[in-house]
C-alpha cells in the first residue's frame, strides 16, 4: 500500500449555523480564504518567531490544525493525533540538536533500526520537550525512533515502558496556546460529564499558519526536500500522521486543493532512507517519517 493511500478526500457537506466541523471559524470556505488573503500583504514582515505569543512548537501547530475552532476540541473520531504529537517531539528535539540517530555503521543499518540517541541534555524550557528528553537520557541501551513513539504514547505491551508515557499531552499543549493568547478556557456540558474545551479566540494566529501550510505547496513550492525548510516538511508529514493535513487546505478554491494534495502525495511517496543519506539532510525527520509508514 502506498503512503499516500490514507490521504483524506475533499468532500463537501451541509454546514450547520454557518460552519464547519474542523474549519478555521463558523465560516464558509470563501469566507475563511478571504481571512488568510488578507494576512498576504503583512506575511513578508512578520516572523513567526518575532514575539513569544505567536512562536509555536511543532505539537502545538499540530494540535491547533485539528481543533475545531468554536468547539475547542479535536475530533472524537481522530485517533492518529496521539502519536502524531510524540512524532512532533521527538522532530522538536531534533531540531534542537538534543537528540540525534546513531551512525549507520561499517553494516549500513537502515534507518528504522538505527537507535535514538542524546546529543545534549541542556534543557529546552518546554516541559514536555524537557520530560521527553530526561526519559531518553535515562534509557540504557537507546531505543528506536518506532519504539519512542509508541512509549511515549502508551502503546506499549511492555508494562516496563509504561513509564514512559507523556500523559495529558493535549490538555497541556492547549493550556501552552492559552498562555500565548491564541486560545481560550471553557466549560461545555456532554449530558453525563463536563469537559473543558479550548475555543479559538486568536483567528490571526491559526489563519498564518493555514496560509503557511498551504503556500508552502503552492505558491512557495521548491520541488525538492532538502531545499524545504525543515520545520515545514515536518510540520506537512506530522499533520498528515495526525490526520488534520485536510483542515489546511479545506478553504482552497478546487484547483488548488487538487495541486496541494498531489504535492502532499509527492512528498509521502520519497524514499525516506535514500532522503536521509543525502548531504545536510537531517535524519531524525526522516526517521520519524518513516515510523509513521509502518
Amino acid at each position: 500500500m502506498n503512503r499516500s493511500d490514507g490521504l483524506v478526500r475533499r468532500s463537501v457537506k451541509p454546514r450547520e449555523n454557518g460552519g464547519a466541523e474542523g474549519g478555521l471559524n463558523a465560516n464558509t470556505p470563501d469566507d475563511n480564504q478571504d481571512a488568510l488573503d488578507s494576512l498576504k500583504d503583512q506575511e513578508d514582515n512578520i516572523d513567526d518567531g518575532d514575539s513569544k505569543e505567536t512562536r509555536l512548537t511543532l505539537m502545538e501547530e499540530v494540535l491547533l490544525l485539528g481543533l475545531k475552532d468554536k468547539e475547542g476540541y479535536t475530533s472524537f473520531w481522530n485517533d492518529c493525533i496521539s502519536s502524531g504529537l510524540r512524532g512532533c517531539i521527538l522532530i522538536e528535539l531534533g531540531l534542537r540538536g538534543r537528540v540525534m540517530i546513531e551512525k549507520s555503521g561499517m553494516r549500513r543499518r537502515g534507518l528504522c533500526t538505527r537507535k535514538l540517541i542524546l546529543k545534549s541534555d541542556q534543557q529546552t524550557g518546554d516541559v514536555l520537550l524537557d520530560e521527553a528528553l530526561k526519559h531518553i537520557k535515562e534509557t540504557d541501551p537507546p531505543e528506536t525512533v518506532q519504539s519512542w513513539i509508541e512509549y511515549l504514547s502508551g502503546e506499549t505491551w511492555n508494562p516496563l515502558k509504561l513509564r514512559y508515557q507523556l500523559k495529558n499531552v493535549r490538555e497541556r499543549l492547549a493550556k501552552n496556546l492559552v498562555e500565548k493568547g491564541v486560545l481560550t478556557t471553557e466549560k461545555q456540558n456532554f449530558l453525563l460529564f463536563d469537559m473543558t474545551t479550548h475555543p479559538l479566540s486568536d483567528n490571526v494566529v491559526k489563519c498564518r499558519l493555514v496560509k503557511k501550510i498551504q503556500d508552502s505547496v503552492l505558491s512557495k513550492w521548491v520541488n525538492d526536500p532538502q531545499r524545504m525548510d525543515k520545520r515545514m516538511l515536518a510540520l506537512i508529514f506530522l499533520a498528515h500522521a495526525s490526520d488534520v493535513i485536510e483542515n489546511a487546505f479545506a478553504p482552497l478554491n478546487d484547483d488548488d486543493y487538487e495541486v496541494a494534495m498531489k504535492r502532499v502525495r509527492e512528498l509521502l511517496d520519497l524514499d525516506f532512507e535514500t532522503e536521509s543519506a543525502k548531504p545536510n539532510a537531517n535524519e531524525i525527520l526522516w526517521a520519524v517519517f518513516m515510523a509513521f509508514t509502518k
